[in-house]
């Protein structure tokens, strides 16, 4: 809890599958979380809508919902049918339910935060889903490796392009330039707790976030402890053959005025010797401290709820932000050997 007796406020940022791992950890620590969704998906279902009526995509949206729907028997029904998929040939094939009544409702009530609000009371969340911007978004990349000369990059844009190409992915950018933020996102990171951001698909989830000025300069500028959640495996296309440490160099890349507190790495991937090394001095451009645990579901490469609940509740050092980012040197903590009065000073309960 926070020193008022109240639940701390979490805001994590994302899309997919990772947010959706980051959603159920901090529910576990939280009644109030925040989940601030990315707005540039093309593919599938969400690709379709966003085309043909011009909502914007509902399916990071749609996942982010269900993993903060509370786990009472009424509610579950709601929930498995917001994510269940037709299947079929017809024009309703491959449709989430979900994503149909999104586009429904925000035709009805003229507004997407509106109508997540909505499904959100249906679904009886404890907080809020938002989009990361109130319009659609694409993704536009610099792709090396497609060209004869390997030296040579060519433009890529859309989401799945972008996450699907088998060259290198340099540098990626939105369009429109400088989209608007969803002002009550703005409003959220200012008044969080703690900011969640990764893992996730790090060119097409993870970094937009910090390309949209209004919430870059929020994320700079809150007093919230910012944990950053490394992926658990490289993924094929946006970041096949990227170590742990070339993934914090790719943020520090696109958001060099960005500090965070801490970076989770899940501690089978990354040996102990120098590649732990490196990791700290890139941790060290954005002020981090690394903290090693196992975060890992046994076997897969997606991180278990309560471990990382866990890892996020007893975060090691001082809550105080101001101590924390003044000692950049202390770039190593392996989680698992905190003393149960570390882990008390540190936990929120």
């Amino acid at each position: 809890m926070t020193s008022g007796g109240l639940p701390p406020a979490i805001v994590a940022f994302g899309g997919g599958h990772g947010l959706f791992a980051t959603l159920s950890a901090a529910r576990r620590l939280s009644r109030d979380v925040t989940a601030v969704v990315t707005v540039a998906d093309d593919g599938g279902s969400s690709g379709r809508l966003r085309a043909e009526l011009g909502v914007i995509p509902p399916g990071d949206l749609r996942m982010a919902l269900a993993a903060l729907a509370a786990d009472d028997p009424d509610v579950r029904d709601w929930t498995e049918t917001i994510q269940h998929r037709f299947g079929g040939i017809g024009a309703l094939a491959g449709h989430s339910v979900g994503n149909l009544i999104f586009a429904g409702l925000t035709e009805v009530l003229g507004d997407p935060v509106a109508a997540l609000d909505e499904l959100g009371r249906l679904l009886r969340i404890n907080g809020r889903v938002l989009p990361m911007s109130p319009i659609a978004l694409e993704i536009e990349a610099d792709v090396q490796g497609l060209e004869a000369d390997p030296r040579v990059s060519r433009c890529i844009r859309g989401q799945v392009a972008v996450a699907t190409t088998p060259g290198k992915v340099r540098r990626v950018r939105l369009l429109p330039a400088n989209p608007p933020a969803c002002p009550d996102a703005v409003q959220a990171i200012g008044a969080a707790d703690m900011v969640l951001l990764g893992p996730g698909s790090w060119f097409s989830s993870v970094i937009p976030h910090v390309l949209v000025p209004d919430l870059r300069d929020a994320l700079i500028a809150t007093a919230a402890r910012k944990v950053l959640v490394l992926n658990l495996a490289p993924e094929p296309g946006e970041t096949a053959g990227f170590s742990a440490e070339r993934h914090l160099h790719i943020l520090s890349q696109h958001a060099p005025e960005l500090a965070v507190d801490f970076v989770v790495v899940d501690s089978g991937l990354v040996p102990q010797g120098r590649q732990r090394e490196h990791l700290a001095r890139a941790a060290s451009q954005l002020r981090a401290r690394v903290v090693y645990a196992d975060v890992s579901e046994h076997g897969t490469h997606t991180h278990n709820a309560g471990k990382l609940a866990s890892v996020l509740e007893h975060l090691p050092g001082d809550p105080d932000l101001g101590a924390v980012r003044s000692t950049p040197s202390e770039t190593a903590v392996d989680a698992v050997s905190e003393t149960p009065e570390e882990r008390k000073s540190a936990s929120w309960q």
